[in-house]
């Protein structure tokens, strides 16, 4: 088991300051895991409710008679299958003695419970659990992380063959549990092509009428299939940095899987040897560093863009913290260089520094404002 003692102590320091701590994250992630041994350290009471537990759901009829009484610790799992919780919670709290502290898990946020967490505000704090960062592994092996993605049962498996067959059960198992319902009831096997056609487009600007005629829906029904896959944490969409130019800039978002282990399991890859021979490797690898590069930058008043013109000048990550914009290229070479594109962005974006992110084992500077660094200093140089 890997140990994951940051995210125990983040969540005992918000504590300190909330009632409630609403911890998301992808499925397998590790939030039951993590939110168990927090449970475990608590010097308080503890009350663990699965609500993907029907004996647990029925424990809850009555949430306020159940929950009114509890002194402690009340971590509520997947509260997204019974998502009236949170109105008793919002009521809990507002009582002028409240013994109790909530700690409540959801893999997945549609819009009617983000609506409802949002009114838990006053007394909540959010904390996302992402997959394994190389700072939690003992001895990080990053292509063992980037094949297999960061979801610890996936990253942990005996073979890549295991963490294959388990990402295959994974996928499987989420479209027919979470997602079959949020879309209507549509057939899974539609869904699962969608995600297969989706996975093709990774690190490129969403398409949702090329991707709805081939999957035979309206571009609606395309865009909020993406958006339901972007409250489950499995793709990011990246908006579009306008900058006040005259040419022609890109205006739609781009897409990208957060982890590349479920990424490889939709483009049928399973080995590191058909990783490096695939025609979306670079893409992959774009996106792996790209979720690392978030995660380490990855602050509350941090923003994240990316920058493309119609000429071809891009930037693939813009960081925007108060009045700092930094860009980001990221390039698999052991060669990195200034390219007319980084000076076009540069100049044209008025960027307060420049990172060329490498596949080399070094770090260096490249001009005054220009610096390559490799994807495995992230940590230290970032």
């Amino acid at each position: 088991m890997i140990e994951r003692d940051g995210h125990v102590r983040a969540l005992r320091r918000l504590f300190s300051n909330n009632s409630v701590i609403v911890l998301l994250g992808p499925r397998g992630a590790g939030k039951t895991t993590l939110s168990r041994e927090f449970a475990q350290r608590s010097r308080s009471n503890s009350y663990l409710f699965d609500l993907g537990s029907a004996e647990d759901r029925s424990r809850l009829d009555d949430p306020e008679l159940t929950l009114s009484n509890l002194q402690g610790l009340v971590v509520l799992d997947e509260i997204h299958r019974a998502p009236h919780i949170i109105d008793v919670v919002r009521r809990l709290l507002a009582r002028p003695w409240n013994p109790a502290r909530f700690l409540v898990l959801s893999s997945i946020v549609p819009d009617r419970l983000r609506q409802r967490l949002e009114s838990l505000s006053e007394y909540a704090a959010n904390y996302e659990l992402p997959g394994l960062q190389p700072a939690e592994l003992p001895v990080p092996q990053a292509n063992v992380r980037w094949l297999r993605g960061g979801l610890p049962a996936s990253y942990s498996a005996g073979s890549d063959s295991e963490s294959y067959e388990w990402r295959e059960r994974y996928v499987r198992d989420f479209l027919e549990r979470d997602i079959h319902r949020l879309t209507s009831n549509a057939p899974t096997a539609r869904i699962e092509r969608f995600l297969v056609m989706l996975a093709h487009c990774h690190a490129q600007v969403w398409n949702g009428s090329e991707l709805a005629r081939s999957l035979g829906v309206s571009h609606h029904t395309a865009r909020r299939y993406l958006n339901i896959l972007e409250s489950a944490f499995v793709v990011r969409t990246l908006k579009p940095w306008r900058a006040n130019l005259p040419r022609r800039q890109v205006k739609s978002p781009k897409v990208y899987f957060q982890d590349t282990g479920l990424l490889h399991y939709c483009l049928g890859i399973s080995s590191l040897r058909d990783l490096e021979r695939h025609p979306r490797s670079g893409a992959s690898w774009e996106g792996f560093v790209l979720e690392n590069l978030i995660r380490v930058l990855g602050g509350e008043d941090t923003e994240f863009y990316f920058w493309a013109a119609h000429t071809g000048a891009k930037v693939d990550l813009i960081a925007r913290s108060g009045r700092q914009l930094r860009g980001f290229e990221i390039r698999r070479t052991s060669a990195p260089r200034i390219t007319r594109s980084v000076r076009s962005a540069l100049e044209d974006l008025s960027l307060t520094r420049m990172d060329v992110v490498h596949a080399g084992p070094a770090s260096f500077p490249l001009s005054r404002r220009t610096r390559a660094i490799s994807a495995e200093r992230l940590h230290e140089e970032v």
